[in-house]
């Protein structure tokens, strides 16, 4: 699948994202050059030092640790669920599909955190930037472990954010997309404003009317606003067995 990718966004015209970036590195180095040390007069064995570091340093503790949970995921039965359908989790995923060797840059990781009254790990998405066949790309990852992938309206705001830093950069998106559209006892407030969830696929459309590849790869059963994401890419990708695409199921249908 890397591979594939790898021929589709070599196929896309203008700079890559990656030469943008060394281009930016090669500008901040010289800025560097020009700025001067400035002198240190800190006391390190003052109290007052003394009780901001003790102070500090748990507040990082507290912060890896809220870390730690969101990167397990949903609840351990939604784990033990996808991977009883053969199916990898969102970060697995990810780390399969940028270069080996390579970073990813992942963003907003604690959006939903105590937002909720229910557990919402990283906003149920993953958004961040990683290479992919030497080219930086913006990549955003349901987790269908956390609500079955549904949009929460963090959900909502954190893939937005994704976008609007992909189109300001000029990076390529990779939606890996396995949700269920819209948390419908949230709908109210996921649906009716000018940057809800109807945001995305306009974002898409533009992006791609720009020339900035919208690849979409379809790795479960995706409903509604999950139908439409790869539905409106430039390229989709669906796994043989497990991605679906489709409006809704037939209680909805009928209803």
């Amino acid at each position: 699948m890397a591979k594939m990718l790898g021929f589709i966004l070599s196929k896309s015209s203008g700079a890559t994202s990656l030469s943008l970036c060394h281009k930016s590195a090669s500008i901040l180095q010289r800025r560097e050059m020009c700025l001067g040390v400035l002198p240190d007069f800190v006391d390190g064995s003052s109290d007052a030092f003394t009780r901001n570091s003790q102070l500090m340093q748990e507040l990082l503790t507290q912060l890896h640790s809220n870390i730690d949970k969101v990167l397990a995921g949903g609840s351990p039965e939604a784990v033990e669920r996808n991977r009883s359908r053969n199916k990898l989790l969102p970060r697995e995923r990810i780390e399969r599909l940028i270069d080996p060797g390579s970073s990813f840059l992942e963003l907003s990781q604690l959006a939903g955190h105590d937002l909720y009254e229910d557990s919402l790990p990283s906003g149920g998405i993953i958004t961040g930037i990683g290479p992919v066949h030497g080219r930086l790309c913006m990549i955003v990852a349901n987790d269908p472990t956390v609500k079955g992938g549904t949009y929460h309206p963090i959900t909502v705001k954190k893939h937005l954010r994704a976008q609007e830093i992909a189109s300001q950069c000029k990076l390529p998106c990779l939606y890996l997309v396995d949700s269920g559209g819209a948390f419908l006892p949230k709908q109210a407030e996921v649906f009716p404003d000018k940057e809800n969830f109807g945001r995305i696929f306009y974002n898409e459309a533009i992006m791609s009317a720009q020339g900035i590849p919208q690849i979409a790869l379809v790795l479960g059963s995706c409903t509604g606003g999950g139908a439409y994401i790869p539905a409106m890419a430039d390229e989709s990708v669906m796994v043989k067995g497990h991605g679906a695409i489709f409006l809704a199921g037939p209680p909805l249908v009928k209803a």
